[in-house]
């Protein structure tokens, strides 16, 4: 057997290796942690709409948002203005509440914790323990905030 067959052989038992890693790796992004992420949620009391494997509900939320946009919007005798900028927001709110106004949505394979409730709101905003980290902006995204309570802005800022 000469070199060339001998690096052929390793390369060929180890790819079927890697290709098992790397399919394991995916399906654990996209379906085990997502699935763990909700039950644990759903113990705490937390529901939402079901994981959606992929893509989550960016399409359904931007549906509602158009469908929302295209209705004429008349406030004179309802400030009901949650149900117009976000919409998804306002229905799921509606559906998911049991004693509580938060619920935990999808984007992807990412969840999102939404909090409706002002109490909880002001506390997680306040962050005195630094229990709540905040996220860096993209560039543009800074530009346009600036520094303020969602952003990066700590202690007298």
């Amino acid at each position: 057997m000469t070199c060339l067959g001998a690096l052929a052989n390793i390369v060929s038992s180890f790819l079927p290796l890697f290709l098992v890693l790397v399919l394991t790796k995916i399906l654990h992004k996209l379906w085990w942690a997502p699935a763990r992420l909700q039950n644990l949620m759903a113990l705490q009391g937390i529901k939402g709409p079901p994981y959606r494997l992929i893509h989550g509900y960016t399409k359904d939320i931007s549906n509602m948002i158009k469908e929302a946009m295209s209705k004429p919007k008349s406030f004179s005798s309802s400030h009901d203005v949650l149900s117009v900028v976000q919409p998804h927001v306002h229905s799921w709110t509606k559906i998911y509440d049991n004693k509580q106004t938060n619920y935990l949505q999808w984007h992807g394979s990412k969840a999102q914790l939404v909090i409706t409730e002002p109490e909880l709101c002001k506390k997680i905003l306040n962050n005195k323990d630094k229990a709540y980290r905040k996220i860096e902006p993209e560039s543009f995204m800074k530009k346009l905030l600036g520094d303020g309570l969602v952003t990066t802005a700590e202690g007298e800022k």
